[in-house]
């Protein structure tokens, strides 16, 4: 079945039996694959659809919506059903959930919830929006090391159900403070009779319910594990933050990013969830300052107005000049912006970058105003264009125009990203299309520069 078909299905309210809800449903769909599908449905298609399937695949497919599709569905369902819903998902993927709602909306969606998950809500949600708590997970399985292996097994049936956390089970003392995690493969190859602390190794990692998202991304990354523990201050064990969640994470902080690199804020819905005029007014801002930067170019243009009139052929390579600078700042900008993303790079090495940066400028400068050089040179042998008398000091201008204006490309590229974030501002905010409008502009005042400087006497 192609997802042409499937979605014509789910228009037409014929959901029954998409979901794949055992290893032998081998043609039907996972969850996160029905949801992708809604993704591209209007509103009123996508509740009506969601209605459609039974309950326990409605509770199945909630959390791996869009969130925008959540609010919907919360919002029209009738109350029991969203209180259903909302006390039914796992903790994390509620409090995720919780996580985008603000003022009167989440305080009516509270009120769907029971004692327990709301008192657990309110608590996490006073937290800064960027912690780990917002991705806390609570349902989590524990056991204490003075218990034989065959003891904490049957301790687990009775207390402890089947959810994402149950890979690993944490060592707690009398006081719930963490001392060890154990892989539940650790509790299945040994003899059963052996005690917890025989089989625990003494090393765990964990995060502090006070660290940022940032955090967590790099300390998975690090330590490759599938789920990590959040402690308080005191050691005490809050719950869990597994992978999926810090991919979920990473994927929305690259997708902002990238969007910023574009020369746009980054949008709070997907891009075909997004409303049109929400689209316009997150693009317009940036384009409108961009627009104002580039007038600068005109202005710079009205100023060597005199040198151009004199020497016509310069305006032959202004744009070459302009992109060669503002494609060398782009460059930068995103290599600088990408390690220190990757904590390749802080603000103490900015030397260190401004060093690298001049010699490839310089480089890369030599290698393009070589190409220049040529091309003139050739043009004019080849009588393919005429540049007039002074051809070869036109040729050595744009030669040397280039080397400096893909120098600055690369030095302000490089520089900008390091000193905004030494300002605890967002580098990607020195996005590829502000930085080629700085280039632009500046790269004229070098062009024409060195043209008054080379074509002395002659041209100007």
């Amino acid at each position: 079945m192609t997802l042409k078909e499937i979605r014509r299905k789910i228009l037409k309210g014929d959901i029954m039996g998409l979901f794949r809800l055992s290893p032998k449903d081998e043609k039907l769909m996972q969850p996160s694959e029905v949801a992708q599908i809604f993704l591209n449905l209007p509103g009123a298609s996508a509740i009506k659809a969601f209605q459609g399937f039974p309950e326990k695949n409605r509770i199945l497919l909630f959390p791996y919506l869009d969130n925008l599709v959540q609010k919907q569905i919360i919002k029209e369902v009738p109350k029991e059903e969203a209180s259903k819903i909302l006390n039914t998902i796992s903790s994390d993927d509620l409090l995720i959930f919780l996580s985008h709602l603000k003022g009167v909306e989440l305080s009516d969606t509270l009120k769907y919830l029971n004692e327990k998950n709301r008192k657990a809500a309110h608590n996490l949600l006073g937290y800064p929006k960027e912690s780990v708590a917002r991705l806390i997970n609570t349902e989590f399985a524990t056991i204490t090391r003075d218990m034989t292996i065959e003891q904490a097994m049957e301790h687990l049936r009775q207390f402890h159900q089947d959810s994402e956390t149950a890979n690993v089970v944490y060592v707690v003392d009398d006081e719930g403070k963490l001392v060890d995690d154990i892989p539940i493969r650790r509790l299945v190859l040994n003899e059963r009779s052996k005690k917890i602390e025989d089989i625990m190794d003494g090393f765990y990692v964990k995060l502090n319910i006070d660290d940022s998202k940032d955090t967590a991304i790099d300390v998975f990354k690090q330590y490759d594990r599938a789920a990590l523990p959040v402690t308080n201050e005191n050691n005490v064990l809050l719950g869990v933050i597994t992978a999926d969640d810090v991919f979920d994470v990473e994927e929305e902080k690259s997708t902002r990013e990238m969007q910023k690199f574009g020369g746009l804020e980054s949008l709070d819905y997907p891009y075909v969830k997004t409303p049109f005029f929400s689209l316009i007014r997150k693009r317009a801002g940036w384009l409108v300052i961009l627009f104002l930067g580039e007038m600068l170019t005109a202005t710079a243009m009205a100023y060597f107005d005199h040198e151009i009139s004199k020497a016509v052929v310069l305006a032959l390579f202004v744009p070459l000049i302009i992109s060669s600078g503002g494609n060398s700042g782009s460059q930068a900008a995103t290599l600088i912006i990408r390690a220190m993303a990757l904590k390749e790079l802080s603000f103490r090495d900015w030397w260190y970058v401004m060093r690298r940066e001049v010699l490839s400028g310089l480089t890369l400068g030599i290698i393009l105003g070589t190409i220049g050089l040529v091309r003139i040179t050739a043009w004019e042998q080849f009588h393919w264009y005429e540049y007039g008398p002074h051809w070869f000091l036109v040729a050595l201008t744009v030669f040397f125009s280039l080397i400096g204006i893909v120098m600055w490309g690369t030095l302000s590229g490089s520089m900008i990203p390091i000193f905004l974030k030494r300002l605890k501002l967002d580098p990607a905010a020195s996005s590829a299309p502000f930085v080629a409008t700085l280039v632009d502009v500046t790269g004229l005042v070098i062009y024409f520069t060195i043209a008054a400087i080379i074509l002395r006497g002659t041209l100007l």
